[in-house]
């Protein structure tokens, strides 16, 4: 359900949601800039970005991991380490690309698991 697009000084509440998206540093920037941590819209895009990218870490490490143990099935394993990497890959840019469009459209959109967290933040 899109919401109101408020406007939190030079920058209307969708387009912060958005950029929030955009590495950890607009993130970072509007959880401590004065007219954008009080915006509820935009706390939540912002600790979401950052959670999103916590997990997205913490999938590629544990894929780091995985990619070595898999090569070792003959034939068939790295081409299945690769598979697992690329769909993860993809998986999550879709994650992202969804979540920045919910926000430019002015949607409290949340995604599985960590969009509850970012509500609590």
């Amino acid at each position: 359900m899109p919401g109101a697009v408020a406007s939190t000084s030079f920058l209307k509440e969708n387009v912060a949601g958005a950029l929030a998206y955009f590495t950890i540093v607009p993130a970072l920037l509007f959880l401590g800039l004065m007219p954008f941590k009080r915006n509820h819209f935009v706390r939540f895009h912002s600790f979401q970005s950052i959670y999103l990218l916590i997990s997205g870490v913490l999938i590629a490490l544990v894929m780091r991991l995985m990619f070595p143990l898999l090569t070792l099935i003959p034939w068939l394993g790295y081409l299945l380490a690769w598979l697992i990497v690329l769909l993860g890959l993809l998986a999550w840019t879709l994650l992202w690309a969804v979540a920045v469009v919910k926000a430019f459209q002015g949607e409290l959109f949340k995604l599985p698991v960590i969009g509850g967290l970012a509500e609590r933040a």
